[in-house]
């Protein structure tokens, strides 16, 4: 587990980084964005990302790396939402965006600890392509939650499954950081 822990907050170092540059460049013109908004932009990169899997030719010359942060980053902004609402204008500065980044990052961390420690790091078996099959499941989920108002019966809510994808996302990274 200490293993998984050092990994996992190296990821999250990589992304919280981009995320806090491009918060300087763009300051947080995301506050804008409705949760149908991100989640969009969580499922573009997963499809990008399951292309690139099934694609023998690439026409970006980018890989799957990228796209994985930016799910990350986007679920983790989804959270943030969540919690503070959507607004018309950007509300905050990246300081305080940082803040919230943060807060989201310890949440779901201690969330991947929990699992890890009932499945017993199960993931570590798993193929890269799964977990991004794991990943586009889960936005169908949100996409269904969202397209139902938020209600459900006896499913778990959109917060949990944006902590899932981010948790997925970090897997699939240090996968991809091992085969290097």
């Amino acid at each position: 587990m200490q293993q998984t822990l050092t990994e996992y907050d190296a990821i999250i170092e990589q992304c919280r980084s981009l995320f806090y540059k491009k918060g300087k460049d763009y300051g947080t013109a995301w506050r804008i964005l409705r949760l149908p908004s991100l989640t969009d932009q969580i499922f573009i990169k997963a499809q990008r990302i399951r292309g690139l899997q099934k694609n023998t030719e690439q026409k970006v010359d980018e890989g799957q790396q990228p796209e994985f942060i930016g799910i990350i980053n986007y679920a983790i902004m989804g959270l943030i939402q969540l919690e503070k609402g959507v607004v018309e204008q950007p509300d905050i500065d990246i300081e305080e965006a940082l803040q919230l980044y943060n807060e989201q990052v310890e949440i779901t961390k201690q969330l991947m600890m929990d699992k890890n420690h009932d499945y017993g790091e199960a993931w570590r078996d798993m193929r890269v392509s799964s977990l991004t099959d794991l990943i586009l499941q889960k936005i169908l989920r949100v996409k269904q939650i969202e397209d139902n108002q938020g209600k459900t019966l006896v499913s778990e809510g959109i917060a949990a499954n944006y902590q899932d994808m981010v948790n997925y996302a970090v897997f699939a990274l240090i996968h991809l950081n091992e085969n290097k």
